[in-house]
């Protein structure tokens, strides 16, 4: 058994506004599995386990090498950005989803644990799921 990566939700009340907002402005490369529902790569990811009262409680971060630099090019794309700050792991803000919620961006100061190596799966998903090709089929 080897874990080959890892599938993070983002509830919305206006999905199709954030997932615009992370195909256009982020740029994050996407595949449409049918009815422009996206799915999106994300660079190398990590997680971490912290003391809580109450399971089932999860956050999502992305991480960039300079918080500033990056609220920086999204102020200028009309996205809302909380101020930076500082804290003992790293450069944190917040910004505003087109969707209405929010979401964390930080530049680590920790240090990041090595990459998983990963291979892309050769399955195919179901034919419901699967892009439809532009081009006609040969016979």
């Amino acid at each position: 058994m080897r874990i080959t990566g890892a599938h993070s939700i983002i509830y919305s009340k206006h999905p199709k506004r954030d997932r615009e907002f992370f195909r256009d402005v982020l740029k994050l490369p996407n595949i449409d599995v049918g009815d422009g529902w996206l799915i999106f790569a994300l660079p190398p990811s990590e997680v971490a386990f912290h003391p809580s009262e109450k399971n089932d409680l999860h956050e999502f971060y992305l991480l960039c090498d300079s918080v500033k630099q990056l609220v920086s090019q999204l102020k200028k794309s009309g996205v809302k950005c909380d101020k930076v700050e500082q804290q003992a792991w790293g450069y944190m803000t917040n910004i505003k989803l087109p969707g209405g919620g929010k979401l964390g961006i930080y530049q680590p100061l920790h240090k990041r644990p090595k990459t998983v190596g990963t291979k892309v799966s050769k399955r195919r998903p179901p034919a419901r799921n699967r892009p439809r090709s532009k081009t006609p089929r040969r016979n």
